[in-house]
């Protein structure tokens, strides 16, 4: 398959890094430092290359946003049309130093990026953890973390979760795109444990089924 990937940061950088491992092409995009995104197009190794955020959407069999809130709406001017393509966010709205979200409750960040992606179809992946996903392998012991995807197309949605199992996660459906409003303050729970309440880094989520 063939990736798109809006932003170099580190949840870009290493699902771009795992989804090269798994035999997938992946054009990276979209960093303040050409030099970085040309360094982690070749740690992945030939089966990454660069481009710009609009090469991204058009390389892309799936496009992924992976930016920091802040830089969304830039991100998305630059990406140009995504109408027709399928669009996976793994934006969260957190406020830059995690102490909560810019928007929640009653929308979600996923909802007003799939408002202004206008045309395309938006599957959300959360949370990811930048610090697992670089770890030699994600698994904490035998257990593998879980995350959530949601959206309100099937097909898009299953593409999306195999993805993310590629990258060494569980994908747990949560259901239709509004769900998001869920979603993302479990994200938020997560960022918090692992970068402000002294747990550590190395913290994920797990959904048990009896």
């Amino acid at each position: 398959m063939q990736i798109g990937i809006v932003g170099a940061g580190s949840v870009g950088s290493a699902l771009a890094k795992r989804w090269a491992a798994a035999g997938h092409r992946i054009l990276l995009s979209y960093s303040r430092d050409p030099l970085k995104l040309g360094s982690v197009a070749h740690s992945a190794g030939p089966q990454a290359q660069v481009g710009s955020p609009r090469e991204a959407v058009a390389f892309g069999e799936v496009v992924v946003l992976a930016v920091p809130w802040g830089a969304v709406d830039d991100a998305l001017t630059q990406m140009g049309s995504l109408a027709g393509k399928l669009l996976c966010s793994t934006v969260n709205a957190l406020k830059p130093d995690f102490s909560g979200l810019e928007i929640g409750t009653t929308t979600s960040a996923a909802e007003w990026i799939a408002e202004r992606a206008v045309g395309a179809t938006v599957v959300e992946a959360l949370p990811l953890n930048a610090e697992i996903l670089h770890a030699p392998s994600p698994l904490f012991g035998e257990v593998t973390p879980s995350m959530f995807y949601c959206g309100d197309a099937a097909e898009a949605k299953a593409v999306v979760a195999g993805l993310m199992a590629e990258a060494g996660m569980e994908p747990v459906d949560a259901g239709a795109l509004v769900r998001a409003r869920l979603v993302e303050p479990a994200g938020l729970l997560v960022a918090q444990l692992g970068y402000g309440l002294g747990v550590g880094p190395n913290v994920a989520l797990k959904v048990l089924r009896r």
